[in-house]
């Protein structure tokens, strides 16, 4: 079972990977109505959110910068930036990075349970669907903006 989580990490990051990429930078910080967020930031949270989840960020794993939780949070969107952003390049970078973080991860872990149930989920192994649900929602979301956006010919 353990496998199969593993490779579908490797299957869902591979794909979101292809898809961001192929966002035009044009477009990635654009907000089309109705959207409470851009490309970028959907990018940026799944990062921040896979890296909580399974990698316990920001308390258990330095490789993301500590602001990304005010960036890509729940809760956060573009319109409050302040500090720097990362470019989607960037974000692609960690992306990748992370998913090979990820596939490190010992496959008895999975069996843990968790300190404290999160959302009904009580084991690690569970944390790790959601976190894969999260990602594939977001993608979701990121494919539709794009063709709302491209549809519109909406310029940042």
């Amino acid at each position: 079972m353990a496998n199969l989580v593993f490779k579908q990490f490797e299957m869902t990051r591979s794909f979101f990977i292809k898809n961001v990429d192929s966002v035009s930078k044009e477009i990635a910080n654009v907000q089309p109505d109705g959207f409470n967020n851009t490309i970028q930031w959907h990018i940026g949270h799944v990062l921040t959110v896979a890296e909580q989840f399974m990698l316990g960020f920001p308390h258990k794993t330095t490789y993301l910068p500590a602001n990304y939780i005010e960036l890509f949070g729940n809760g956060t969107k573009p319109a409050d930036w302040k500090d720097d952003v990362p470019t989607i390049d960037e974000l692609i970078i960690q992306l990748k990075d992370q998913l090979v973080r990820l596939q490190q991860i010992p496959a008895e872990r999975l069996n843990e349970p968790l300190k404290k149930p999160f959302m009904g989920l009580e084991t690690f192994g569970e944390l790790a669907g959601m976190a894969l649900f999260h990602e594939a929602n977001h993608l979701g979301h990121i494919q539709t903006m794009k063709r709302v956006i491209e549809h519109a010919g909406v310029k940042n």
